[in-house]
C-alpha cells in the first residue's frame, strides 16, 4: 500500500483544514520545503499536495512554493487543487510535480480526462473524487453534485483512468477513522488504484485500509500531530506485501 504524507497549502504555508472548512485552519510551518524534506527522510517514497486556494480561485497561486518543493526532494508529487484546463496540467508538470489530481473537471467535463489521459498519458492523470454520503462534492466542496463516487470511479475507469484519489469529506480532517468500508468497495468494482483520503487517525486505520486490499492511503493531520508515526507505517504498510506481509497478531 502506497502511503502519501498530505502538506496542505494555503497561503504559501502549510495548513491543515477540517472537513474542508477554511475558517478551521491550522498553520503547522510557514515552509513547506522543509516538510517535504522531513517525510522524504522518514522514508516516503511520494508526496501529496493540495493547493487550497487553487482549489477555491479554480486557478493555481502556489507555483513559487510547488516548484521550491519538487526542487527540495527527489521523491515523486502528485497534486490536485484548481487543475482544470490542459494549461494548468502542463504549468504544474513543468514545475517538476509527477501526477495531477483533476477533481471539479472531472465531474462537470468527464470528456476532459479522457482527453488529458490520451494526452499526458495514465500515469500523470489522476482523478479525485471528492463525496459526502457517497455524492461527489466539487467546486472546493462548496456543492454537492448528483453523481456517486461509484459512478464517477467506473466512468474514470472507461476513460483510461488508473489512479483515483477517494476523499471522504465528512472525515476530512478529523481524526475520525477513513471510510474503509467504501473504499474496499470502489477497490473491488473497479479494480483501480483508489487512494483513501481523510480521516486517518492511527496505524490501526492504515491496517483496515491495508487488510481490506486498498493501494494508497494519504497521511495528514495524524502525521502532524504525531498519532501516526510515518517510518514505522512505511515499514508495516508499503514495504509488505498482502500475503507475506504484517504480522499484527490476528
Amino acid at each position: 500500500m502506497q502511503l502519501y504524507p498530505a502538506i496542505d497549502l494555503k497561503d504559501g504555508q502549510c495548513v491543515r483544514l477540517k472537513q474542508g472548512e477554511f475558517k478551521e485552519i491550522t498553520v503547522y510551518s510557514h515552509k513547506p520545503e522543509e516538510v517535504a524534506a522531513l517525510w522524504q527522510s522518514q522514508g516516503a517514497t511520494f508526496l501529496h499536495l493540495v493547493d487550497l486556494d487553487g482549489a477555491l480561485a479554480g486557478r493555481s497561486v502556489n507555483d513559487k512554493v510547488i516548484k521550491k518543493i519538487a526542487d527540495t526532494v527527489s521523491i515523486p508529487i502528485e497534486i490536485g487543487g484548481g487543475i482544470r484546463s490542459e494549461e494548468a496540467i502542463e504549468s504544474m508538470l513543468s514545475l517538476g510535480v509527477a501526477r495531477v489530481i483533476i477533481g471539479t473537471k472531472a465531474v462537470e467535463n468527464p470528456e476532459f480526462i479522457r482527453d488529458m489521459v490520451k494526452k499526458f498519458g495514465q500515469d500523470r492523470i489522476v482523478a479525485g473524487v471528492d463525496a459526502k454520503d457517497g455524492m461527489v462534492a466539487v467546486e472546493g466542496w462548496e456543492k454537492i453534485s448528483g453523481i456517486s463516487a461509484s459512478e464517477l470511479c467506473g466512468r474514470m475507469k472507461e476513460y483510461g483512468v488508473r489512479h483515483i484519489v477517494y476523499t471522504d469529506i465528512s472525515r476530512d480532517g478529523m481524526l475520525t477513522g477513513p471510510n474503509v468500508e467504501y473504499t474496499k468497495k470502489l477497490t473491488e468494482e473497479t479494480g483501480m488504484d483508489i487512494i483513501a483520503s481523510g480521516g486517518m487517525s492511527s496505524m490501526e486505520d492504515l491496517r483496515q485500509l491495508f487488510h481490506a486490499g486498498v493501494r494508497g492511503a494519504i497521511i495528514g493531520k495524524a502525521l502532524y500531530e504525531k498519532r501516526i508515526d510515518l517510518k514505522e507505517a512505511i515499514e508495516a504498510f508499503e514495504k509488505q506485501d498482502h500475503q507475506g506481509g504484517y504480522d499484527d497478531g490476528v
